[in-house]
């Protein structure tokens, strides 16, 4: 019997465009960056080739036979990557330039002409056709825009990553191939080779205790903003993180990508001045409020010969131990302030870092994180001195935030250095439902039309992940969309392929979802925490930036579909907007209450509080019958890598104060807050009732309430004891999603009405126009992240 040409159907209005792409595209350019060659891959085309097979294995088992696999570079042009997809006697042939365009290709065909989805939320694999769907005569051809597509911010390894085991690696792997990912970070592990380093120098096991933090807490002591916090780093971590780095290496180099290694920035031990005391060893200044017990940091001087003399060493042991590809990064200055402003000083800050790797590796090139330009002390003069400190191409800049605050129009594409378009996007790892379609949808593009642009990539740069999946997928496929999208259309389509089906309902949600949460307008981020994860306080301000009642349409919608939708991918999402949509109420309750107190109106205020601890108790409910939002996962996964009691002791507290206190006494309190089940119960809903309880209190008997007494009592009866507690939660759902969310939508949907939208629309507006008209200069943003707006 002949096969079916029958094809799902995306693939018919995608074949045309693919092969007009392929013909726009196919077009080598010349090489502006002489210096990136040495970031190629040193795995042949046939190792490559079995690593997608071995990929195709593992995502779709049953029909990883149906899908031929090989690696050809000479498909594309040069410094771009390509597929070519085919058929052949039923099955698909996928070839491309490197064992990543070829996983990229599989992803593109089963994603438009299988109707199939692939993210860190879940899978949709059950619409893949048998037989399989029929591409074009010819098959069809794509070719990247950019030379890289980059992955992570330093932050992500200790945000999101932190506890990740082999299985978790592999799989995250998996997704950056699927997704053309070619230029990945990858820092796990290097504490062993600085303890090789620093030991061959004398330095002992408990000097090292005093620099290397708790593992949650690794990305800023790399970075020199903290040292020791949350330590001290057992041997049993280092051993097992080096193990753990040699797989992940492997795994990503076999796929054909390049990744990015650390360097040596400058931050060393405090032991630094008692072993070598004739070396130039300065302090910086201190960070996010930490004292000196875990800040104010070490840092060498860039022209002390011992700068050299670790910097080299670190890498000649990497590469002894893991190998190269030639691509490190290093961040010297990453929200740390230099001692100078001098130019000649800054200049010298960057020969001394890369001649550090060039030394042990000639064709080093530096990744360079381009957050720190942000902040108002880096002018045009400092930055322009640092920038070009070393020679085009060897260094490579990453714009983090190109998606509201790109550097690069600022500063000349960094005076001529490659520069790669960036959405950061997520802060600490929130929850909170966000995204800036319409910037995504546009501005790469201009990225790459600016006058004598660098860009040479994009990337993603989120500090935490696992959250907001459609943003990501959005932004990747501009590593080959040549013009926007209309985002109506692409959203529907999203829906379809996410639940594996049409309906109207749904793909009505995920429209007004574009329109509101996803359509973030303006410049100023505004850290992710709306309501119920704040500390309590009579003067919250509520940023908003969409309208609710458009949120609570959407949110009806994807209620309605539960009568045809029930997947996992399916539940969680309408979980996540279940989630919002309470956060929302929780701020009606609580405008309700703090305007009772202002009116002295006793019975309104303690029928709004009843109110309000309700709809925290009916958040956390809905929350435990999902797995994605499970306070207990995260903390058995920390306590999974102990080998002992004590260890077991430690990793709770590391996995339980970065969530809440970060730092000892809440030093960034609440920044990396997570709306978890466990979590809503035992450690927000507590503080919130203590609040509530002394706020009645204070109204009653005519006092004014005590915001500063209130703070000291719940640090030391709820924050602080949280960290340090023991007690076990869930790692398994409790309730049902879809039963839980329709009940919770006849509860609360009328509250989010057009009067309460209008209310917080106007308060937000007016908190924009004051931030804007007080905070003109380029450091805004960059200040308003250090704030941590209450």
């Amino acid at each position: 019997m002949a096969r079916s040409s029958r094809r799902f159907p995306l693939g018919k209005s995608l074949e045309l465009g693919a092969i007009l792409l392929s013909q726009i595209i196919l077009i080598a350019e010349g090489n502006e960056f002489p210096p990136l060659d040495a970031i190629r891959s040193q795995v042949s085309p046939q190792d490559q080739a079995v690593a997608v097979q071995g990929l195709i294995q593992r995502l779709i088992p049953s029909r990883a036979t149906e899908f031929q696999v090989s690696v050809d570079p000479s498909i594309g042009p040069a410094n771009k990557d390509t597929f070519k997809l085919t058929s052949q006697n039923g099955d698909v042939l996928v070839t491309g330039t490197s064992g990543v365009a070829a996983a990229w290709g599989l992803q593109h065909y089963l994603k438009y002409y299988c109707g199939c989805h692939v993210s860190w939320g879940g899978d949709q694999l059950g619409t893949i056709p048998s037989p399989l769907p029929q591409l074009p005569a010819g098959g069809i051809t794509v070719t990247s825009n950019d030379r890289f597509r980059y992955y992570q911010n330093v932050c992500t390894v200790s945000y999101s990553f932190v506890w990740w085991n082999w299985t978790r690696w592999e799989r995250e792997i998996d997704w950056m191939a699927l997704n053309g990912i070619n230029l990945p970070l990858a820092f796990t592990g290097q504490e062993a080779i600085f303890q090789k380093v620093y030991m061959k120098m004398g330095f002992s096991a408990d000097d090292l205790n005093q620099f290397f933090t708790g593992p949650a807490f690794l990305a800023w002591g790399r970075m020199g903003n903290i040292e020791a916090f949350g330590g001290p780093l057992s041997q049993n971590w280092i051993k097992e993180q080096l193990a753990l780095q040699h797989q992940i290496l492997t795994r990503m180099r076999l796929f054909g990508m390049t990744p990015v290694l650390p360097g040596f920035a400058g931050h060393v031990p405090p032991a630094t001045t008692r072993l070598f005391p004739n070396a130039s060893v300065s302090r910086l200044g201190s960070w996010a409020r930490f004292n000196a017990t875990y800040s104010m940091t070490y840092l060498l001087d860039f022209d002390d010969p011992l700068f050299n003399t670790i910097g080299t060493a670190f890498i000649y042991e990497m590469i002894g131990e893991f190998g190269t590809d030639h691509v490190y990064n290093a961040d010297t200055f990453n929200e740390m302030t230099p001692k100078s402003s001098d130019p000649k000083y800054l200049a010298s800050a960057g020969r001394s870092v890369y001649a550090a790797m060039a030394t042990a590796d000639p064709e080093a090139v530096w990744v360079m994180q381009g957050w720190m330009f942000l902040s108002g002390f880096w002018q045009p003069p400092q930055a322009e001195a640092l920038l070009t400190s070393v020679s085009p191409g060897k260094m490579l800049i990453l714009d983090l935030m190109s998606e509201l605050s790109p550097q690069y129009t600022r500063l000349k594409s960094y005076y001529g250095q490659p520069f790669i378009w960036c959405m950061l996007h997520n802060f600490g790892g929130n929850d909170e439902l966000y995204g800036v379609m319409g910037k995504l949808n546009t501005e790469p593009f201009e990225g790459r039309n600016f006058p004598n642009s660098t860009m040479v990539g994009i990337g993603l740069a989120p500090e935490g992940i696992n959250q907001n999946d459609v943003i990501y997928e959005f932004m990747n496929e501009n590593a080959w969309r040549t013009q926007p999208r209309n985002i109506t259309q692409w959203v529907v389509d999203y829906s379809m392929r996410r639940y594996g089906g049409r309906n109207s309902d749904a793909e009505r949600a995920w429209t007004l979802l574009a329109k509101s949460v996803y359509n973030y307008p303006s410049e100023i981020r505004f850290h992710g925490k709306v309501g119920v994860v704040r500390r309590p306080s009579l003067k919250l301000k509520r940023f908003i930036w969409y309208t609710p009642a458009v949120l609570r349409d959407a949110w009806a919608g994807l209620v309605k579909a539960s009568s045809q939708f029930s997947s996992s991918l399916f539940r969680y999402d309408l979980v996540d907007v279940t989630r919002e949509c309470l956060q929302l109420v929780c701020i009606k309750f609580y405008t309700d209450f703090v305007a009772a107190y202002k009116q002295k109106n006793i019975p309104t205020l303690k029928d709004s509080v009843t109110r309000f601890l309700d709809a925290v108790t009916d958040l956390d409910l809905i929350l435990a019958s999902d797995p994605h939002f499970l306070l207990g996962r995260w903390l058995e996964d920390a306590k999974a890598w102990a080998r002992n009691a004590d260890e077991k002791i430690l990793y709770e507290y590391n996995a339980r104060n970065q969530i809440t206190l970060w730092g000892p006494a809440g030093e960034i309190r609440d920044y990396a807050a997570k709306e978890w089940a466990g979590l809503m119960k035992t450690f927000y809903l507590k503080r919130w009732a203590m609040f509530l309880e002394e706020v009645i209190q204070s109204a009653e008997t005519g006092q004014i309430f005590n915001q500063s007494l209130y703070d000291k009592k719940v640090f030391t009866l709820v924050e602080q004891p949280f960290t340090f507690a023991r007690d076990l939660y869930p790692t398994q759902t409790q309730g049902d999603s879809i039963d839980l969310a329709r009940k919770l939508y006849q509860k609360y949907g009328s509250i989010l009405n057009a009067e309460f939208s209008r209310k917080v629309t106007v308060e937000s507006d007016k908190m924009v126009t004051k931030f804007r008209s007080r905070n003109q200069d380029s450091n805004f943003v960059f200040t308003m992240h250090q704030k941590i707006i209450p």
